[in-house]
């Protein structure tokens, strides 16, 4: 009687293997997750950050190429970063936070850094990226889902999560074959989340526990894992990508 032998089942290449990935943002929560995923996929990183000692640790944990500490929203050093760069892969955008004030209060100076954090950004890196990122690879960028359902102190936080999408689309025409897709995130809990919830971050938890759909709160691997398919997917371009557990199909 004969045996059979079963050959050993072949190891899977890492799906990033020779390619550079930028992370701005990427010293911590959902950029940091995500220069951790690509570099497990093989990616070769170049991380930048407002904080230099948080930037160093996160280079030296992932053995990042290079890196760059300054305020993504100032567009010099954003220019000079980019201009140094050399060819790249995919760049993706986690800088930026929300901004929540009742619009006819709002600080009209803070108005308007949340629109540059959030869209004269996206602009400024499409075009600076143009002649670094190589055809088929990915400018990806942060948007959010909350702001789909307007109330009062949501002003500014609605009118980003409205435009988001369409600058996506369009970039993605004007910048192909470079690909431009975007993540819209509900709740993650990250150091930031905990920074804005402070005592009620707890609370906030437990309340997606019971609520979502996935019965768990999303965390910055869940959205790490689907930027790096969105940078290893080259079919996807010029959309949305939803990632909040359900959150809106039980938000009140």
């Amino acid at each position: 009687m004969s045996t059979a032998t079963t050959a050993p089942p072949s190891r899977r290449e890492p799906e990033l293997l020779g390619q550079t990935v930028v992370v701005i943002g990427g010293s911590g929560g959902i950029g940091l997750e995500t220069a951790r995923r690509a570099r497990a996929e093989g990616a070769k990183l170049i991380l930048s950050g407002r904080n230099p000692e948080r930037l160093q640790h996160a280079a030296s944990e992932l053995e990042a190429l290079s890196t760059a500490a300054f305020d993504a929203t100032d567009p010099a050093p954003l220019e000079r970063f980019f201009r140094d760069l050399p060819m790249i892969d995919h760049v993706m955008v986690t800088a930026g936070r929300p901004y929540y004030g009742r619009l006819i209060d709002m600080d009209l100076a803070q108005a308007r850094r949340a629109l540059d954090e959030h869209l004269l950004l996206v602009l400024q890196v499409a075009r600076h990226a143009a002649n670094k990122v190589r055809p088929g690879g990915t400018l990806l960028f942060m948007g959010g889902t909350g702001g789909r359902h307007p109330r009062v102190g949501l002003g500014i936080a609605s009118t980003i999560t409205a435009a988001l999408p369409a600058l996506t689309a369009n970039l993605a025409l004007e910048l192909a074959p470079v690909r431009v897709n975007l993540i819209a995130a509900g709740f993650v809990d990250t150091p930031l989340s905990a920074s804005l919830l402070g005592d009620e971050l707890e609370n906030r938890r437990n309340e997606l526990r019971a609520t979502l759909p996935i019965r768990r709160v999303v965390g910055p691997a869940d959205v790490a894992a689907l930027a790096v398919h969105l940078m290893t997917n080259t079919a996807l371009t010029g959309a949305t990508y939803d990632i909040d557990g359900g959150q809106q199909l039980i938000a009140g």
